[in-house]
């Protein structure tokens, strides 16, 4: 994983977590970062209900879905190019980018959601829920997913990406990362939406997301991770439901 291509990932990876941490500062140490250019930043990340609000969000989206999604795909990233040392031809750029290029989709629809639920106010400007019944749902709907066969068929093919580039190898790289991305989109997708209930711009929360996200995605600790966490997920739903909280 030293090659240019690797470290371009990397970089990128931890360019967007950067950049997410500059946009989620907290107020004070914004202002005491004014010179430097970190009231952007907040301007950044603040939504505002027009194109240029939308705008922001969709990039804001795309770099949430960057910075927590490429790390739950390095294991299959890693089995691609293993595959290089065999013979077989590959385009490292090409499948990352078809990878990623389903997750700005998801940016799209995720901004779109945003803007309604900043219009109903549901949410605050930062994206924070402000109604227990939104969290509640939102919660139970992640909770309930954890046990669908969707959930399921999506993380087998995760778990095991060896089988899955060699059933659909002769789609070609870009195809082929199309695919890993609607496989892992139909894994994390309501894990993602839970953001509008630990805080969009919450830099802990999108950590805590990640790390479970990848411990799922590997074959000998997701299987006993993943119904644990929709029970939890249920439980916490229930407790919101109940308190109001």
């Amino acid at each position: 994983m030293r090659a240019p291509h690797w470290l371009a990932l990397f970089g990128l990876i931890l360019a967007a977590w950067a950049v997410l941490y500059m946009m989620s500062a907290p107020a004070d140490l914004r202002a005491a970062g004014r010179l430097y250019g970190a009231e952007f930043w907040a301007d950044f990340c603040t939504l505002t209900p027009d194109g240029a609000g939308f705008a922001r969000m969709v990039a804001m989206w795309a770099l949430m879905s960057a910075a927590m999604m490429a790390p739950t795909a390095l294991p299959a990233f890693a089995t691609y190019e293993d595959l290089a040392r065999t013979g077989a031809e590959t385009r490292f750029a090409a499948l990352v980018g078809g990878y990623l290029a389903i997750w700005l989709g998801f940016s799209v629809f995720a901004a779109a959601a945003q803007m309604l639920l900043f219009g109903a106010g549901l949410i605050d400007p930062l994206g924070g829920s402000l109604s227990a019944a939104l969290s509640a749902g939102l919660l139970a709907l992640a909770g309930a997913y954890q046990f669908s066969p969707i959930k399921e068929a999506c993380l087998s093919k995760c778990r095991a990406p060896l089988t899955f580039f060699m059933q659909h190898w002769d789609e070609g790289p870009l195809r082929n990362g199309l695919r890993l991305g609607a496989v892992c989109l139909g894994c994390c997708w309501a894990l993602m939406l839970l953001g509008f209930v630990g805080g969009v711009m919450n830099i802990a929360f999108m950590g805590l997301a990640t790390i479970l996200m990848v411990l799922e995605k590997l074959p000998e600790i997701g299987r006993w991770l993943t119904r644990p966490l929709g029970v939890a997920l249920l439980a916490a739903a229930a407790w919101i439901a109940v308190t109001g909280l």
